[in-house]
């Protein structure tokens, strides 16, 4: 059913007349509005956009914050909200996979398309999950769009999203360049705190029900098990189930991790069948309500995320 909604989401916005698109932004603009108006998909490119753009330009969330993004797909609304933007910015269409045929079915010729994860070279699904998996549309040799949660990576895309927006608003070219440089150097603080904590790591590897930390993995020399592939609600076999239960076994692992906005039975099951405990291990694809009550940001989930990480790692 989802495939057919491109065709009707171009019909649909031909109809409504969203292709008056630089008519309709000059009317936003001279109507009170010189800021930008960026639409991003996902909370990582949402937070940085944010934080780079300040108060030069107003920035929209597109994917709700507590809701699990991988099968996401958009609404008329969301393309209309799409059509109208001066920049989109998204991380990869290995991630956000609707967005090549979302964009060809709009008039993107006044809109400046962003993808905060070009330039960085992405590791094959082979290489981040450690074995034979699928991507999201059930093909093999994938490419793993994690790279958010590397703090170095992460400051890639940084740099990436402030050129856009610079050479989109060169009126307000300092003020980013500054915005993302204080951010740069906050993900900088952040890598140096995981490397000084997993320098001391008594043991290297970590079992997770999604296997989304292959960046952060190779990053600071982990190696990450994963019971799912890079979709966290693909269900492994009952052998491939069995042979996890003999390996962590095996290397007596003590923490299965999970994350909050998919089912963790897997890892429930898992850590029930070898006497394990089980942890949240957060891959930022969007926060929880809780989260968002306690006011936390991609930096302090991250923090978060290396204590986790140290119940394994520093035993």
């Amino acid at each position: 059913m989802k495939r057919l909604l491109a065709p009707l989401i171009i019909f649909l916005i031909m109809a409504s007349g969203c292709s008056n698109t630089a008519s309709t932004k000059s009317e936003k603009n001279t109507e009170g509005s010189n800021k930008l108006q960026i639409v991003t998909t996902f909370y990582p490119m949402y937070y940085f956009t944010q934080k780079v753009a300040g108060s030069s330009a107003n920035v929209e969330l597109l994917i709700p914050s507590g809701v699990e993004p991988h099968d996401w797909e958009p609404t008329v609304k969301d393309m209309a909200k799409i059509q109208d933007a001066d920049v989109f910015i998204y991380n990869s269409h290995y991630f956000e996979t609707w967005t090549e045929k979302a964009l060809k079915s709009i008039d993107d010729s006044n809109l400046k398309v962003v993808e905060a994860s070009k330039g960085i070279e992405l590791m094959n699904a082979l290489e981040s999950e450690e074995e034979e998996d699928h991507d999201h549309s059930g093909h093999a040799s994938s490419k793993d769009p994690h790279v958010w949660l590397s703090p170095v990576l992460a400051q890639q895309e940084v740099d990436t999203i402030a050129k856009a927006l610079e050479q989109v608003d060169p009126n307000n070219k300092e003020q980013y360049e500054k915005n993302a440089a204080n951010l740069k150097s906050e993900l900088a603080d952040l890598d140096y705190l995981y490397k000084e904590t997993i320098d001391n790591a008594k043991n290297k590897e970590f079992v997770t029900q999604h296997a989304a930390f292959g960046y952060l993995a190779k990053q600071y020399g982990l190696t990450q098990i994963p019971i799912a592939g890079l979709s966290p609600d693909v269900e492994p076999t009952l052998g491939k189930m069995a042979e996890l239960t003999e390996l962590t076994k095996k290397k007596n692992i003590k923490i299965i991790y999970f994350e909050e906005l998919t089912s963790s039975k897997v890892a429930e099951t898992l850590a029930k069948e070898i006497g394990a405990k089980t942890e949240v291990l957060n891959p930022l694809e969007g926060l929880t309500k809780d989260e968002q009550e306690q006011g936390l940001d991609y930096i302090g989930v991250m923090k978060k995320n290396l204590e986790a990480l140290k119940l394994s790692i520093l035993e």
